[in-house]
């Protein structure tokens, strides 16, 4: 019961700092942070980090890491860019490569790590040199630009486009109400659960004090959304990708087995589970959503580069380390990465609006990161030791 109460608190205290440091940058900001219009910039900016997140996520659950993300996203979207801008091919047709391609580039990676036993490290370093260097192949050292407009959609476009000037407010609102009314129901069933188990639940206090915290953010996030061109698709795109993968790792037997997996993975392997193929199409969700996310870069950018996705795989395994993956394995929430993916993204663009130097916002992520992976250790070795 404690240790649920814990997790409990681990969680929502996640929400809890994304607000205090969103409110910090507002205040030093000078109340530029919040505006509308770069709430908007933020998403867009930070799409591609939070698709790349939910991949890595699952990578690190299993015990492992994924070096090469960034030179995927960069390779597939080379690729894509190259038969939409020099080959013509219809955008549909440059995706569907695009993602086959990001498929067999994670398969090339699970293949040496879940069954000729290769580390990680080491075979996803040597990706991370053979996709970047293949990138500039497929480029010719150059930049392709521009694509067709329904490709930009994906990045750049709102869900409000067509429906008219009233449709920021009406769609935005509409869309918060249902998630609102969702995360009640939600909330109200897992209460019900958890009396069911015997386990004691929330106070009705708490409870409330709860929701009322929860629907204040997600529809105070609406309004912000609203007073701009309202819902971004790239936003869609995540949260059709967050429901899908919080249901997979919570409500399905492939789910379970990989947290199973990164707990322990010699138990696991003597319960009998699949070991190898779990590992093996981990990389290859991972390669999927690399190029997914290479794809809404390229499209942001409407234009493929030879540098594109250089330092993405930072960020992404910073976000999952923020949002509570354990780097020993086996813990770890596709919420918790998406918070942990906005908090490096509001610090990247709270520095900016404050003239941080690049060089000294590299270094501030990188002391985040590490105070992270600290706090996870000692949290860990702390729970042992009781």
């Amino acid at each position: 019961m404690e240790a649920i109460k814990n997790i409990n608190l681990k969680q929502y205290g996640m929400v809890i700092a994304l607000v205090l440091i969103a409110g910090i940058f507002q205040i030093m900001t000078n109340g530029i942070l919040l505006q509308p219009l770069n709430i908007t910039n933020l998403i867009l900016q930070n799409g591609y980090i939070m698709i790349l997140a939910i991949g890595m996520l699952f990578v690190i659950v299993t015990g492992n890491i994924d070096l090469s993300v960034g030179s995927v996203a960069g390779f597939t979207g080379a690729v894509s860019g190259v038969m939409m801008a020099n080959m013509n091919m219809p955008v549909w047709l440059a995706v569907v490569v695009g993602l086959a391609v990001g498929a067999l580039a994670g398969a090339f990676h699970g293949f040496w790590i879940a069954y000729k036993a290769i580390p990680a490290f080491i075979v996803t370093l040597a990706g991370m040199l053979i996709f970047r260097g293949l990138t500039m192949v497929a480029l010719g050292g150059q930049t392709i630009s521009p694509f067709p407009p329904s490709f930009g959609v994906m990045a750049s476009g709102f869900l409000t486009t067509y429906f008219g000037s009233a449709g920021p407010f009406v769609v935005t609102f509409a869309v918060t109400g249902i998630i609102s009314a969702v995360f009640v129901l939600f909330e109200l069933r897992e209460r019900q659960t958890q009396r069911k188990h015997g386990i004691e639940p929330l106070s009705v206090a708490k409870l409330c004090a709860k929701l009322v915290f929860m629907l204040a953010v997600i529809n105070g996030f609406g309004f912000m959304l609203a007073q701009h061109q309202g819902i971004p698709m790239v936003l869609v795109l995540l949260g059709v990708l967050i429901v899908v993968y919080h249901v997979f790792a919570s409500r399905t037997i492939t789910g379970r087995h990989i947290y199973a997996y990164g707990g322990n993975p010699k138990a696991a392997e003597l319960s009998g589970l699949k070991t190898k193929q779990l590992v093996f199409w981990v990389y290859v969700n991972m390669g999927v959503l690399a190029a997914l996310a290479g794809l809404v870069f390229a499209a942001r950018l409407n234009a493929a580069t030879p540098r594109a996705g250089t330092m993405f795989e930072l960020d992404a395994i910073a976000a999952c380390f923020i949002g509570g993956a354990s780097a020993k394995g086996g813990v770890g929430k596709v919420m918790g990465v998406i918070i942990g993916a906005l908090i490096m993204g509001i610090l990247n663009n709270g520095m900016s609006i404050m003239g941080i130097g690049v060089d000294y916002q590299q270094a501030i992520k990188g002391l985040i990161l590490l105070a992270a992976v600290v706090l996870d250790v000692y949290t860990k070795n702390k729970s042992a030791a009781v």
